[in-house]
């Protein structure tokens, strides 16, 4: 069910009822030291597992970024197109909001990142490797370690929107063993990260 309160309209691609929503790049005007807001683009969404998870890769960036010349955003525009973006950027960060259906579990995968999750719409359970759920509602925070885990929409009825921070990481090791990326069912179309 849409929300009568927010009248944003859907974006392009996206499969939930949600709002839409739209990413400010700031910047500043050339040769002064005045801010301003660069651009203003609605989300541009991609669908997976016949639409019940959807993408929206917000922002990408090597790390540390290099903003000089908008070197940052030409290289955004460049990966974007290129179709080449796994869940996780080699040698840098992704910024992904992420819709789930209602009552919908995603696959369990683990990534080769240190990821910020913010739940903003809805409830979601985070399920981990060990069976183990916890809850998470809305501005909840969870800090992902490069664990197995999934995540569910407790909802019946409604969507639900997460945010993703993932910045690449140096190789874990756990009791001698390198741990890999591991993307889990339904993720066909999605390349690998490339960052093992």
């Amino acid at each position: 069910m849409s929300n009568p309160s927010d009248p944003r309209p859907k974006n392009p691609g996206q499969a939930s009822d949600l709002p839409g929503t739209t990413t400010h790049i700031t910047g500043h005007t050339p040769g002064t030291s005045t801010a301003i807001v660069r651009s203003s683009q609605p989300a541009n969404w991609t669908s997976f597992e016949d639409g019940v998870l959807g993408f929206n890769q917000v922002y990408t960036t090597d790390f540390p970024a290099d903003l000089n010349g908008d070197k940052d955003i030409e290289a955004h525009g460049e990966l974007m197109k290129s179709g080449q973006l796994g869940l996780v950027k080699k040698g840098g960060t992704v910024c992904r909001q992420v819709d789930f259906a209602p009552g919908y579990e995603c696959m369990m995968h683990r990534t080769q990142s240190l990821d910020f999750g913010v739940c903003l719409e809805g409830e979601v359970e985070m399920v981990m490797g060990d069976g183990s759920r916890t809850l998470m509602r809305r501005g909840d925070v969870a800090v992902q370690r490069a664990t197995m885990h999934a995540w569910k929409n407790v909802s019946n009825d409604k969507w639900a929107r997460m945010q993703f921070i993932l910045q690449d990481i140096q190789p874990l090791h756990i009791g001698g063993e390198q741990m890999k990326e591991d993307l889990g069912r339904g993720t066909e179309g999605l390349p690998a990260s490339g960052n093992d």
